[in-house]
């Protein structure tokens, strides 16, 4: 006999599972009690928020399914902002919840919580499970759903009866997993990539627009290498970057509101945009009528729902990006030369650098060069959000995929100390960095006792300007300066590491940012530096959403 806690555990070993980030509650104290002997690791959070995230920044680090664990009611509802941000970046994740009796659900019971009806609208798929006998087929179809086609996050509610019953169990049926109505399609239509194929030829003005699908799909050197075959400029998504190099000739770095003059100049002069695994976002696109207004487009994406949804598209491809631009390599007939496209790029590269001050009090974009100079393209860096996410993605080079672990979709702040952990869990032979602002940092600060509680060697970089960043440089730029709210009283972050026991020093001339760097990533533990940065610091170009992709690209901006 086997209870209901035993075949969850066992249904996970079978899936690969070897962590899972959680926080125990009643309802789960069986599934706990297997743990007790299990060689699953448990990494206890102090939140259930930074249980999601850090499962979200260990499949974002990678490439493998992510697991959290919460006890029903509140436990299951504080997942809800991380299962939200898995969701909107296509983060493979599965999410397990405690849930009352099923005799009680519906009666308001103590910590009873609708958590499917409430995840319903962010998840590709969630579970109420009523019956100990179904357990095991629903761990195997979660875990098959979360991280194929266009993967997500996916939920199972596990009532309490369902968890502590005992039943006989042989280990199941290990069938494939055969949903109805499910197949994600792979390969692209054969003839949708000769048109593809032909129209790219053709092109004088290429750019390819790769993004966060490239990298979840594996795709990376697929497109590097048709970049390379038929010289095309790349220009990547917050999410697509490092699938080309940073230092790449090609590489034209991030389009849009926060990107560079250069990609934005490419996309508004080519002739043929492909997009590969992207979603043609708001904070890309500006209006979209005026992206790329005059290019034939070429989409590539394995969720049809995407193609077409922002931007009309010419020639669509549903399918794996690898699987695709495979494909379009073997159908290449021979290196096309572009010399007047790519001198062009050059040009602008040359006439419109991203803007780096470099005096004038201690500078953010500094301090991420200086890691950047230090790592040498090793390591994972992960950020929280706002401008302290917009410095380190502008000037970062980041030269691999899966180095750079940040919320983009939902934008959510607190986000990136627990994905840090995840991110350590995942690949522990890395040095993991997380970059945050004073801001989201007190967002989940409270993981400062995972971080020492495990000696996880976290370098926590905080660029402490004491203002909601982001928020004050719109209050700034478009509300006459009226700060209303975004100002945070002085806090002493070395002070409050050390009462959890982590390491730090405090910065605030630019002469020390070198040397403080460098002690942190000697330090064999976590380590923590306060950057104080200059007040008013912005980051560049800005437009407000809607602007059209001229306004974006600002001359003295970059």
């Amino acid at each position: 006999m086997q209870s209901g806690a035993g075949i969850l555990l066992e249904g996970l070993a079978e899936q690969g599972v070897t962590t899972i980030f959680g926080y125990p509650g009643a309802t789960v104290l069986s599934v706990y009690d297997e743990l007790y002997c299990s060689e699953i690791r448990h990494i206890l959070v102090r939140h259930e928020q930074a249980a999601a995230h850090a499962a979200d920044g260990y499949a974002r680090a990678s490439g493998r399914t992510g697991v959290c664990l919460a006890t029903s009611g509140p436990g299951a509802c504080n997942l809800v902002t991380g299962i939200a941000t898995a969701y909107m970046d296509s983060v493979p994740m599965v999410a397990l919840t405690g849930q009352v009796p099923t005799t009680s659900i519906g009666n308001d019971a103590f910590q009873e919580a609708d958590i499917t009806g409430i995840t319903t609208p962010i998840t590709k798929q969630n579970y109420l499970v009523k019956r100990t006998e179904d357990l095991a087929p629903i761990v195997r179809e979660a875990f098959y759903i979360s991280r194929t086609g266009r993967c997500g996050p996916v939920l199972i509610d596990l009532p309490r009866d369902v968890l502590e019953s005992r039943i006989e169990y042989d280990g199941g049926h290990r069938q494939p997993v055969v949903r109805k109505g499910y197949r994600p399609v792979l390969r692209g239509h054969r003839m949708q990539i000769e048109k593809a194929v032909a129209a790219l030829a053709a092109a004088e003005r290429p750019v390819i627009y790769a993004g966060g699908g490239v990298v979840a799909s594996g795709a990376a050197p697929e497109v590097v290498a048709l970049a390379e075959t038929m010289l095309i400029p790349v220009t990547t998504t917050l999410m697509g970057l490092g699938l080309i190099p940073g230092d790449h000739p090609l590489n034209l770095g991030m389009p849009g509101m926060h990107g560079t003059r250069y990609a934005n100049a490419a996309i508004t002069e080519c002739d043929l945009l492909l997009a590969v695994g992207v979603r043609f976002d708001d904070r890309v696109t500006g209006r979209i009528e005026t992206f790329a207004p005059g290019a034939t487009v070429v989409h590539i994406d394995i969720d049809p729902a995407e193609i077409g949804k922002n931007k009309p598209v010419d020639i669509p491809v549903v399918g794996d990006a690898k699987a695709v631009l495979t494909e379009m390599l073997g159908l290449m007939q021979k290196r096309r030369e572009r010399d007047a496209w790519i001198t062009r790029i050059s040009q602008v590269k040359t006439e419109h650098p991203l803007r780096c001050p470099l005096e004038g009090g201690l500078r953010p974009q500094r301090i991420v060069r200086d890691l950047c100079s230090l790592l040498d393209g090793t390591g994972i860096i992960a950020s929280e959000v706002g401008q302290n996410q917009m410095w380190t993605a502008q000037h970062y080079c980041f030269k691999r995929p899966r180095a750079w672990i940040s919320s983009g979709g939902l934008g959510t702040m607190g986000y990136g100390l627990p994905a840090a952990m995840g991110a350590h869990f995942a690949r522990p032979d890395e040095t993991v960095c997380v970059i945050a602002g004073d801001g989201s940092l007190q967002m989940n600060i409270q993981e400062f006792g995972t971080i020492a509680q495990y000696n996880i060697p976290l370098k926590i970089l905080v660029l402490n300007n004491r203002y909601l960043g982001m928020v004050r440089q719109w209050q700034e730029l478009f509300y006459d300066r009226r700060y209303a709210c975004t100002a945070l009283p002085p806090l002493g972050f070395v002070g409050v590491a050390r009462a959890y026991g982590i390491e730090g020093e405090t910065v605030e001339a630019d002469e020390d940012v070198r040397d403080a760097l460098s002690n942190a990533l000697d330090h064999a533990g976590p380590y923590l530096i306060d950057f104080r940065i200059e007040r008013e610091e912005n980051v560049f170009p800005m437009v407000p959403p809607g602007a059209a992709i001229d306004a974006m690209i600002d001359p003295g901006a970059g």
